[in-house]
């Protein structure tokens, strides 16, 4: 109608430096995901690549790193929390605007392409036992700050969870149960809310 404004609302997502960051349907560079913007606006609020990639050290050589271990593990954690579990799809979501976008890094410049998989694979398989220990040390660190107050009780859910294999993993064994090669970590989840609080072990055979 005249006299009323056309101007389309946009919206607005958790910037990165230099740079606002807006959705604009207007054509362009496209990606069918949005889910890794929208993960970085969740991140940024509660610190949870942050801290931790805090409890992983990196012992490389830093004259020869493109990635950081932040960057790395930010990576792979938007890339399954969008459906992407494998580290090889790294090799084709590295390019990806929105992935970008969700690492901080700009969407469109061919220099800032995000880790491949086999960069990937070497982060992964870089972590001792005390590593894996000390991100499940974060976990527990995470759950308890989300808090604003100490509960008055906590419910423990503890199961085990099928991470199926499809190669020559280590450690993977066959499980009858499950049917299946797999890892079977024991996850310990909040019995009132789901929330995830840490996980034990790579589990055995059964």
């Amino acid at each position: 109608m005249p006299g009323m404004n056309s101007t389309p609302e946009q919206l607005r997502f958790a910037s990165i430096p230099a740079h606002s960051v807006r959705a604009d349907f207007a054509g362009g560079g496209l990606s069918s995901d949005l889910g890794p913007v929208l993960l970085r606006g969740v991140d940024l609020q509660i610190g949870l690549t942050k801290r931790l990639a805090a409890a992983l050290p990196d012992r490389r050589h830093q004259s020869y790193v493109s990635h950081s271990y932040h960057d790395i593990l930010t990576q792979r954690i938007y890339q399954i929390g969008c459906g992407y579990e494998d580290g090889n799809d790294a090799n084709s979501l590295r390019h990806d605007p929105m992935f970008k976008l969700g690492a901080a890094r700009l969407p469109f410049d061919d220099d800032a392409a995000l880790a491949s998989g086999a960069t990937i694979s070497r982060f992964e398989h870089a972590a001792s036992r005390q590593d894996i220990y000390r991100v499940s040390e974060a976990l527990v660190e995470q759950y308890i700050a989300s808090f604003a107050s100490p509960p008055k009780s906590l419910i423990l859910d503890l199961d085990h969870s099928e991470d199926a294999c499809y190669g020559q993993q280590p450690l993977a064994f066959y499980n009858h149960h499950y049917g299946s090669t797999c890892y079977l970590p024991l996850m310990i989840f909040d019995g009132k809310t789901g929330g995830l609080i840490a996980a034990a072990g790579l589990g055995k055979a059964a």
